[in-house]
């Protein structure tokens, strides 16, 4: 099964674009960061290693090692594919390079359109369907975490994870927070009650609302 006929079958009308929680009925918005300072502009400040904490605890929970899933990152390309090359590096510091060999491509419109009056930007779609073990995913979630904090590594591409056998979509965001959907709240519902304090408090009442 490859990723469209997986979105088509499971998540049918659903665009895999950000904000992901606010485009699907079941789903789970959590919060990473919390209690940020001016001064934490250094590697691993409490605040960063909280997030770090999070974010892994949350993917680990809905990941097991030997299940199936996609990984895609969204690479939007503002200078018509001059830096498109480069962008295979987004997985190979990720993954043992046989895997490079099953990595899927497709070039789309632009994700945010409302933001490109002309039509001359792209997103450029990287997807590898692998083992959850087949992927250094700590290192990738850091990297998203660190986009927005002037702190390296650092990746600043969209990057979803997809569960093929629970069918559930993972999407860290930035230090924020993060997106969990399902096609079923029983699914996700062990992850809803463990980590509730999590729980980003504005969307709250809108999720205790599929589990209640």
């Amino acid at each position: 099964m490859q990723l469209n006929e997986f979105m088509h079958k499971n998540y049918p009308n659903l665009e895999l674009r950000p904000p992901l929680f606010y485009s699907w009925d079941i789903g789970i918005r959590f919060e990473l960061g919390v209690e940020w300072k001016r001064d934490y502009d250094y590697p691993n400040n409490p605040y960063i290693l909280r997030c770090y904490k999070r974010a892994i605890t949350l993917f680990e929970s809905v990941h097991s090692p030997t299940e199936d899933i996609f990984v895609v990152i969204d690479v939007n390309d503002f200078v018509k594919g001059k830096n498109l090359k480069h962008q295979l590096k987004n997985f190979r510091l990720y993954v043992k390079k046989p895997l490079l060999f099953s990595l899927k491509y497709q070039e789309l419109p632009y994700i945010f359109p409302e933001d490109d009056e002309e039509g001359t930007y792209k997103t450029h779609r990287f997807t590898l369907k692998c083992k959850t073990s087949d992927f250094k995913y700590v290192s990738l979630l850091k990297a998203i975490c660190n986009q927005d904090m002037g702190l390296e590594p650092r990746i600043f591409h969209r990057v979803y994870f997809i569960n093929i056998n629970r069918k559930t979509i993972f999407h860290v965001y930035d230090d924020r927070g993060c997106d969990l959907l399902a096609t079923s709240s029983a699914t996700i519902r062990d992850v809803y009650s463990r980590y509730n304090d999590w729980i980003l408090d504005y969307d709250r009442p809108k999720i205790e609302k599929v589990f209640n």
